[in-house]
């Protein structure tokens, strides 16, 4: 493992980026969240997954020329195309003009269709709770996980995320509907090690803690079995019935790699205009620190909020500079055209 600094490694992305064909600003954009993620510690949707974006921009399956527009208005509530455009600059339009609804209405929401990947979720969620707005997201995605009861793939993992604002740090949820997504999975395989818990099935249908055998199999677990199984069937449908878009079995027909013509929602509400921040601080922090003076479990050290660790792994990255696994470091750098 080595150590990269923030700045160097969103120059090094963003020239991989710019190589692949992205105009310039839509390349920044991406480099400074891919960068962000891995800042947090969200390795799987920070460097880990640039070369894959970079081989979707190659393959033509991200539309470089995408003009996103607004589809329809009703309400506080409006449906964007996206186009097929890159996800992380649809995303953060669809985020920031949810919020705007929502400053002049407390609650706003934008659903967003035929997008692409929108990377680490939790993005989202921390730009709106770090603008004073609670946030809920979700996509879709392609069939990536049984349903349970089943063997072949035909859910998403549909990614959740919540936050809310709160001046010692937000609350931030971004959770997979599988018990470890994907990106989880192959950061564990590089670093050698099992999941703490089972994640998923092997080719045989044994439970399993071992990454690479559920990778082949793609068959990972729902989180909380049949309820992460059905939580995904619902957020699948609901994202396309409000953004009038793809659900997962018509994204599975388009062949445009993982999320390739999505359906995402985004809610931002002004709690401003209800409580008021001193209210929702106060409510916040007494359940922080109700939840955090937890006796620790027998294989614990301490118990945390949603995205305690995203904080504290952010300010080491920005002191230390981020970790990041070699291999991926030098295959990024390749695709910069840049040398160690």
């Amino acid at each position: 493992m080595t150590r990269i600094a923030f700045e160097h490694m969103h120059d090094v992305v963003f020239d991989a980026f710019r190589k692949a064909g992205m105009n310039e600003p839509d390349a920044r954009t991406c480099a400074r969240v891919h960068t962000e993620s891995s800042c947090d510690g969200i390795y799987s949707h920070g460097l880990n997954r640039v070369p894959r974006f970079v081989d979707y921009l190659r393959r033509g399956w991200i539309n470089l020329d995408a003009k996103p527009a607004l589809v329809k208005r009703v309400g506080p509530m409006e449906i964007h195309d996206g186009d097929f455009g890159a996800g992380i600059p649809n995303a953060l339009r669809a985020i920031d003009r949810a919020q705007e609804l929502a400053a002049t209405g407390a609650v706003g929401i934008v659903a967003l269709r035929n997008t692409t990947h929108w990377m680490r979720g939790g993005t989202y969620g921390w730009r709106a709770a770090e603008r004073g707005f609670v946030a809920i997201a979700w996509t879709n995605t392609e069939a990536c996980m049984p349903a349970w009861g089943g063997r072949n793939t035909r859910i998403g993992n549909n990614p959740f995320v919540m936050a809310v604002p709160r001046a010692k740090g937000p609350l931030v949820l971004d959770m997979a509907m599988s018990q470890y997504s994907y990106g989880k999975l192959q950061v564990t395989r590089l670093k050698g090690e099992k999941l703490p818990y089972p994640g998923g099935f092997d080719g045989e249908g044994r439970l399993t803690s071992e990454p690479g055998p559920i990778e082949q199999s793609m068959r990972i677990l729902p989180m909380g079995y049949w309820k992460g199984s059905g939580f995904s069937v619902v957020l699948d449908t609901l994202a396309a019935v409000l953004s009038e878009g793809l659900a997962t079995h018509e994204i599975d027909t388009l062949g445009r790699g993982s999320c390739g013509g999505c359906s995402q929602v985004f809610i931002a509400i002004d709690p401003r205009q209800l409580g008021g921040q001193a209210f929702t601080d106060r409510v916040a922090d007494g359940v922080v620190d109700y939840v955090t003076s937890s006796t620790p479990a027998e294989d614990a050290r301490e118990v945390r909020y949603p995205g305690e660790a995203q904080l504290r792994t952010r300010a080491d990255h920005r002191a230390q500079g981020i970790v990041v696994d070699d291999s991926v470091w030098a295959d990024v750098l390749a695709l910069a055209g840049r040398t160690a």
